[in-house]
């Protein structure tokens, strides 16, 4: 018998949400086939099957949440048919979680798979659907790529309700007195949202940043201004890159000059591990939480090409598309909150990297020139947050104005580029 069994991933992820089964008991399957989606710490799987047979039996509930190493369902291959097999041969095809995850285990959806077109929805939207005893397939989704959200399931449940008794309703209104040492006192009324998946490894990651490395935030701004009319000047000859494109590409650049912010610190074996490429983590803010894709070796490649990685990246973390390579390896990361409005922030390092730089709001401002003259300029803020265990606040002044040279002088930046 062989046993199908949630296995980390990437990241040292711990647990996984069973969202839905693409199979059930009695049915042949074949190698590769997909059985079941997983809801992990960063992305949805699809666990597929390492062998010819036939399901055996499902053990885990839709809906369920179970750590790494959980038998999920139970396979009976085609060499062993319906009858049991032995003790020793059933130990020899179990797929164990100390096993290295096989490439089969784990299948991303092509486009052309009919399964594509399933209900988007996240485990905890499906998990108020089955409690209102809602077909989920029925109801419309608002969120972003078509996805169902709580809310669209609770106005689907007030629309079917609605004209029904309200007795029910009514019978929950006189909330129950509880005693909290001497004092009675009404119980509140609370929406209840799950901490586990990604929020709960969001939580995880950020605590052991912020209690491992000491942080240190350093201001600057940067003139916006040539780069703009930069931009302009490609975009009338067809070419649409963006602001953050270049912002890669002169991080890479200055990473390459100051690469103590291009390493991780290997306390076990007191060594600072200088990374020899630069793979640049994206701050995407997503509907299950933020998630960090990676351009890899963005140091090697043209502004074209990041920009059109970036936005296939990003457009893939909004869909919980992303593959594991896509989202691991990072050596420094940044955050582009600008467009949503912020004017500043003290951002937390993507352990266990050195740095990370954010960059803010864009706005027209009043400077004075060289010449004493009061101009109008485009001007942002950034914030370079660093390790100060592993670099010191000059060098991080030092990165941060080569970084700054490059941007307020594009064309200077194209002399960098290799």
């Amino acid at each position: 018998m062989i046993e199908v069994k949630l296995h980390d991933i990437g990241e040292g992820m711990t647990e996984g949400d069973i969202i839905s089964y693409l199979v059930k008991a009695g049915d042949n399957v074949s190698v590769d086939q997909p059985l079941v989606e997983v809801q992990t710490e960063k992305m949805v799987a699809e666990l597929t099957s390492p062998a010819n047979g036939t399901v055996k039996e499902i053990l885990i509930d839709t809906g369920k949440t179970i750590s790494v190493g959980t038998t999920i369902l139970t396979i009976a291959s085609e060499q062993q048919g319906a009858d049991p097999a032995p003790a020793k041969e059933e130990a020899a095809t179990t797929v164990t979680s100390d096993e290295p995850l096989q490439k089969s285990m784990i299948m991303e959806r092509p486009k052309s798979d009919p399964l594509s077109n399933r209900v988007k929805a996240a485990p905890y939207t499906r998990k108020i659907a089955r409690e209102n005893d809602v077909d989920i397939t029925l109801v419309e989704g608002t969120g972003r790529a078509g996805r169902i959200t709580v809310e669209d399931v609770l106005r689907y449940v007030e629309a079917r309700d609605n004209g029904q008794t309200t007795k029910a309703a009514a019978a929950h209104t006189e909330a129950p007195v509880v005693e909290t040492g001497a004092v009675s006192q009404s119980e509140e009324s609370f929406d209840l949202i799950p901490f586990k998946g990604r929020r709960k490894q969001i939580a995880m990651k950020m605590s052991q940043s912020l209690f491992t490395i000491p942080h240190v935030c350093h201001y600057e701004e940067v003139d916006m201004t040539e780069l703009l009319n930069f931009r302009k000047e490609l975009k009338a000859m067809d070419e649409n890159i963006s602001a953050a494109a270049f912002f890669i590409k002169a991080l890479a650049i200055a990473l390459k000059d100051y690469p103590i912010f291009n390493a991780k610190l290997d306390e076990e074996n007191e060594v600072i591990r200088l990374a020899k490429s630069v793979h640049m983590g994206i701050a995407a803010d997503a509907e299950e939480g933020l998630i960090v894709p990676v351009i890899r070796d963005a140091d090697k490649k043209s502004l074209r090409a990041i920009h059109q990685e970036m936005k296939e990246l990003t457009q893939k973390a909004k869909e919980n598309k992303l593959a594991v390579r896509e989202i691991t390896g990072s050596t420094f990361t940044i955050s582009n909150v600008g467009p949503m409005g912020s004017i500043g922030a003290t951002p937390i390092i993507n352990y266990p990297e050195t740095g990370l730089m954010a960059f803010h709001k864009t706005k027209k401002m009043p400077v004075v020139n060289e010449h004493d003259e009061i101009v109008i300029r485009s001007m942002m803020n950034v914030t370079m947050t660093f390790d100060h265990r592993v670099a010191d606040g000059g060098t991080a002044i030092a990165f941060t104005n080569r970084f700054k040279s490059l941007i307020e002088n594009p064309k200077k930046l194209m002399l960098e580029l290799v």
